[in-house]
């Protein structure tokens, strides 16, 4: 009866950490990003579901690419000197924190222009209760775009070097499921 009720404490824990992870979207998947090769970054996104909570991987390399986030019309005209944010690490992970349109360049001239650029759009968290949407950036301060401000975002660079996305986990959740397993051996 012991080792029963031990197990379905397990199991519980075991599902909260699973609930309460976004998932990891891997730019442009094994190709990662870049200027190189025939990726469709706009096929890439269109193919995927990106909810609040979920995280964008870039992985590329810093000799050669950056990522910029811009607003709506600096991505339409392939202008990333007044991004809103400037990611250079080769190994950035961007947490999308509300609904809306995400914009994505590199900010090397002609890569935008050969395709790598990206436009995430972000839906409601399909887990637990919806969030709230952040306030609409002022005019002002992003021109007419519906991108986000850094603030609204929060960024993790480097991120850890893994061949899959769905293997990737954040530092704050692995010193969760470290304190779980520490708790659930003093528990037992």
């Amino acid at each position: 009866m012991v080792a029963t009720n031990r197990t379905v404490v397990f199991v519980l824990m075991l599902a909260f950490v699973g609930v309460s992870l976004g998932a990891v979207h891997k730019v442009g998947d094994s190709t990662g990003w870049t200027s190189l090769g025939n990726i469709d970054y706009l096929k890439w996104a269109s193919a995927k579901t990106f909810h609040v909570g979920d995280s964008l991987l870039f992985e590329y390399n810093p000799q050669f690419h950056n990522v910029m986030q811009v607003t709506h019309n600096d991505y339409q005209s392939c202008n990333g000197t007044s991004a809103v944010a400037s990611y250079t690490t080769g190994s950035d992970s961007v947490t999308l924190k509300r609904p809306g349109h995400f914009y994505f360049l590199c900010g090397v001239p002609g890569h935008c222009q050969a395709g790598q650029k990206v436009d995430v759009l972000v839906k409601p968290s399909s887990k637990g209760p919806t969030a709230s949407p952040s306030p609409s950036p002022s005019p002002s301060t992003l021109g007419s775009s519906p991108a986000s401000s850094p603030s609204e975002m929060v960024v993790t660079a480097p991120a850890p070097a893994q061949s899959s996305a769905l293997s990737l986990v954040s530092s704050k959740v692995s010193s969760f499921v470290a304190a779980c397993i520490v708790g659930f051996a003093f528990y037992f």
